[in-house]
């Protein structure tokens, strides 16, 4: 006979009954064997079950069926939670089919902060709540150096108005929010692709060559108008360059010794290694610098601009083909099709006008800290100060990776800075 909600049986009326059993305290070893055990000894068919332990505190919840009378199983359940000094909760529940599941609309919604305040929270999962989505999970990504949880929401089919809402939430609240559906494609990315300057690196090296020529203030100028999409590139770029004719070439090396990582970018780039993620590295900046840093960070494929040397001096001109907007999507996608990866499974992450392309055309797109034009048009915008924030939106939590890095002998970590209070 095919199992149903409601049995009706042959000389009687027994009707299965659905109860959620909610087992909450202190933590220890064997609650759930105990649980399970009497279950079993009274014919209960677990439907679902999930658990969480919080700061040491156990939350444990089950929804089992049961056909017949159910007083014999809720006191041994009470007994059993009883000696073990917790506290047992037991409601019938309405009962669902076992035998399929409906489809149902789920998106993950990620929020990022520095604090993230109750404030934001509220905000956030109010907006949730006046679309009608129902929060199903929450779980802690992060704890620092920056705080963030996942949401998984049900009941709004339209991603695009529940981003729309929870993104005016988050930018009152100055946090981060990002939603993405949920699904197995989610899982599946195998492709990562990041912009340098000002991403993988903190600054543009075109500013720190500048500097040696005394064009600083000029360059700078120039650049901001061109990450901002107020300049064409590809002109941009050779103006700029112009100014740097006559810098002695050790001025390169001098910079690439002077470069500094952003935060978490070893991190981040580590871990999606681990995960056998193909890397890339694709660059307006230059291959003098970009090809070393590359080495230096175990990345798989770079690209970037050459500039022209002759007698040991920059002439202010480039070489080669030019890696502008256009340039750095048709490097992803040659990428992605040379490894066998579909588009929908890869990442981009910029933070300038020339990423734009490189954004749309990546399965995730990621702004990080990136000028207002770019924030609005990417699927994903981070604006905290920590690039290794780009796994949590991956739905890699802060311990995954800090347990990878603690059974690696390869990897020379110092200890992690004391955890502050949240305000």
């Amino acid at each position: 006979m095919r199992r149903t909600d409601f049995a009706v049986q042959a000389g009687g009326m027994d009707r299965d009954t659905a109860l959620l059993i909610i087992v909450t305290g202190r933590d220890r070893p064997g609650v759930t064997s105990r649980l399970s055990t009497v279950l079993a000894e009274h014919g209960a068919r677990i439907a679902d079950m999930e658990q969480v332990v919080l700061r040491g505190r156990l939350v444990l919840g089950i929804v089992v069926h049961v056909t017949g009378d159910t007083g014999g199983l809720q006191d041994a359940l009470f007994a059993v939670t009883g000696r073990a000094g917790m506290q047992c909760e037991i409601d019938v529940v309405e009962a669902k089919r076992m035998d399929r599941r409906d489809p149902v609309d789920r998106h993950h919604v990620t929020m990022l902060g520095m604090p993230l305040r109750p404030s934001a929270i509220a905000s956030v999962t109010s907006a949730i709540a006046d679309l009608g989505g129902n929060i199903d999970r929450i779980e802690r990504l992060s704890r620092y150096p920056i705080l963030s949880f996942e949401l998984l929401v049900s009941g709004i089919s339209d991603g695009a108005s529940l981003k729309a809402a929870v993104g005016r939430a988050a930018a009152e609240e100055q946090v981060d929010v990002a939603v993405q559906r949920a699904g197995l494609h989610r899982r599946a990315k195998r492709l990562i692709v990041f912009d340098v300057d000002s991403t993988l690196v903190d600054g543009e090296v075109i500013e720190l060559l500048a500097a040696h020529a005394g064009c600083a203030d000029q360059v700078a100028e120039i650049t901001s108008r061109a990450m901002a999409g107020e300049l064409d590139f590809e002109q941009s770029l050779r103006q700029r360059v112009a100014l740097l004719e006559g810098i002695d070439e050790s001025a390169l090396a001098h910079v690439r010794q002077h470069l500094r990582l952003m935060p978490g970018a070893r991190t981040v780039l580590r871990t999606l290694s681990r995960l056998g993620y193909v890397t890339a590295m694709v660059s307006g900046g230059f291959t003098q610098v970009t090809d070393d840093l590359a080495v230096e960070l175990g990345v798989d494929h770079s690209h970037a601009n050459t500039l022209e040397v002759i007698d040991g001096r920059l002439t202010g001109r480039l070489v080669g083909p030019i890696v502008d907007r256009a340039a750095k999507a048709e490097h992803l996608q040659r990428i992605a099709v040379e490894a066998g990866i579909p588009l929908s499974q890869t990442v981009a992450v910029g933070d300038g006008a020339n990423d734009l392309d490189m954004l749309g055309v990546a399965g995730l797109g990621i702004a990080f800290n990136a000028k207002p034009v770019v924030r609005e048009q990417a699927e994903v915008a981070l604006n905290v100060p920590f690039l290794d924030a780009v796994l949590f939106l991956l739905g890699i939590t802060r311990e995954e990776v800090e347990r990878a890095d603690a059974d690696d002998p390869d990897v020379d970590l110092p200890a992690p800075p004391p955890v502050p209070l949240t305000p």
